[in-house]
């Protein structure tokens, strides 16, 4: 019940920023949902994002030519169809494939995850780093990590990962960049690899010819292990599938085994999933 306030009473409130609305914007939604089904279709009369969408003609027009008033659609004088704008690809500016692979990844996670039991993660390239863009909760995790985490590009399993799939002109321009930064200390472990040429092109090597990446780091209670598959787009990686487990628990060869075809049936999952949305072809 909401509490009423007369003419006279204080203003109330601000809502807490964790507060739920009590109640939707209807017209929004259904805005939405037109304008999601126009561009799905690409061209459409009103009878049938009508029938589509299962709203009276009436309602469908007055949304379509509102959305045409904000220059989001056009209708064609000919036939009084209408199709987007080109300022419908605004709306996702700020949704990159890098993003996009990492939405469509985290639908996966809770399954994948109850088969693993370890945490899993989907990480994105950022710069001269790995950024976790999703992981999943594990109670068997070493140490606490969640999405925006930094992982080092050579000594972690996710970027050696990306760097070893992806083409060459990617690779080189990376490596030199991390090569020549100055603003990474000398006593990082990545920095001191990124001059030590022949044993990167070693570890990249071993890691292409064997289909996976790893990487291994001390922690207080055992070494964590990691092993990562890249996700990948075309000719393109835009990320990839990584699990973080202790060896005192998971022999190596177990987690090869055992993991790693779940994870790979995973990845082709998210693969043809990102092909679909017409942003790359699965391999």
């Amino acid at each position: 019940m909401h509490a009423q306030v007369s003419p006279l009473s204080p203003p109330s409130e601000e809502p807490s920023p964790t507060r739920q609305p009590t109640r939707p914007i209807r017209a929004l939604s259904r805005g939405l949902e037109v304008l999601a089904e126009l561009n799905r279709r690409e061209r459409a009369p009103i009878h049938a994002l009508s029938s589509a969408v299962r709203l009276p003609r009436t309602t469908t027009f007055r949304i379509l030519e509102t959305l045409r008033l904000a220059g989001f659609v056009q209708r064609d004088s000919h036939d009084d169809c209408y199709r987007p704008t080109v300022l419908v690809r605004s709306l996702a500016d700020g949704f990159d494939d890098e993003a996009l692979v990492a939405h469509i990844g985290k639908a996966h996670l809770p399954t994948l995850a109850r088969q693993i039991v370890w945490p899993m993660d989907i990480a994105t390239p950022a710069g001269s780093a790995m950024v976790v863009r999703e992981t999943s909760r594990s109670p068997l995790a070493l140490e606490p990590a969640g999405a925006g985490d930094r992982l080092p590009m050579l000594t972690s399993a996710a970027g050696r990962a990306y760097l070893a799939f992806s083409q060459a002109p990617v690779r080189e321009a990376l490596l030199e960049s991390l090569a020549l930064d100055p603003l990474v200390p000398r006593s990082l472990p990545d920095e001191r690899l990124a001059r030590n040429r022949p044993e990167i092109e070693r570890i990249l090597q071993e890691t292409r010819a064997q289909g996976f990446a790893m990487s291994q780091r001390p922690r207080r209670i055992s070494q964590e292990v990691s092993l990562a598959l890249p996700l990948r787009a075309a000719d393109r990686v835009l990320g990839t599938l990584g699990v973080r487990f202790a060896a005192t628990a998971v022999p190596i060869r177990s987690a090869i085994h055992e993991f790693l075809p779940r994870m790979r049936e995973i990845v082709r999952k998210i693969e043809a999933e990102f092909a679909l949305e017409g942003r790359g072809q699965p391999r």
